[in-house]
């Protein structure tokens, strides 16, 4: 439990002191280094919506999206406490825990960020507990994201059917610490801990039977006969 919780502790930490960080320094689109050429830099952007930023149907579809991660954050939860209990193997235990954290991490910002910040643009930094309020009410806050990885920038070649031609980008998403959690989390656990999540509740200490020798009643001494 002590290594789980400061996994999830470690992660929580590092992902909203930077995203915290971005917010309060960087408007919308700028990216570090300036030279948008380069192949990775940060570039701060926000989802409000689900991974790759996809929506989810307006306003009542974001609430109901963050609902959604919020009961999922606790089945994560309450898995992770029954592996423990079951004294599961460390390794199933931190994917589980990095998948917690990061999935904790982002619900931290859909449901408080729109209230402690105020918007951010492309020409205003955020600030902290503005006087006029946050930019949304309560649960409708929008992920910080701020990782880009632009390793290579090409086109298709003409001759390919469909896409031919049309720019092309590897790797397009901007993630944040928390996402990187999740997803390392996830792919460890499939090409290391297959097994062990499998059977991951075979995992209770059975108890250790008894002697047979402490099992009998020792009322009389090895060898001695019964009195008649």
């Amino acid at each position: 439990m002590k290594r789980a919780l400061s996994t999830i502790f470690l992660v929580l930490l590092a992902d909203q002191l930077l995203k915290v960080w971005i917010k309060l320094h960087f408007t919308i689109g700028q990216h570090v280094p300036a030279d948008p050429t380069g192949w990775y830099f940060l570039h701060f952007i926000e989802n409000d919506g689900m991974a790759f930023g996809m929506k989810f149907g307006g306003q009542m579809g974001k609430l109901m999206l963050t609902l959604f991660r919020i009961v999922a954050v606790l089945g994560i939860g309450w898995y992770l406490r029954s592996i423990i209990k079951l004294k599961a193997k460390s390794g199933l235990i931190f994917c589980v825990s990095l998948v917690f954290a990061g999935a904790l991490g982002n619900i931290l910002d859909s449901t408080f960020y729109g209230v402690l910040f105020s918007r951010s643009t492309s020409i205003d930094v955020a600030t902290f507990l503005p006087m006029e309020g946050g930019y949304a009410p309560l649960l409708h806050g929008w992920v910080v994201d701020m990782f880009y990885f632009p390793i290579w920038q090409g086109h298709f070649p003409n001759w390919l059917p469909i896409w031919g031609g049309e720019e092309f980008e590897f790797f397009r998403p901007v993630f944040n610490l928390a996402d990187a959690a999740i997803t390392i989390g996830i792919v460890w656990l499939i090409l290391f801990q297959r097994h062990e999540f499998a059977h991951a509740g075979q995992h209770a200490p059975e108890e250790t039977a008894a002697p047979m020798s402490e099992q009998l009643p020792a009322t009389e001494e090895q060898g001695t006969e019964p009195a008649s």
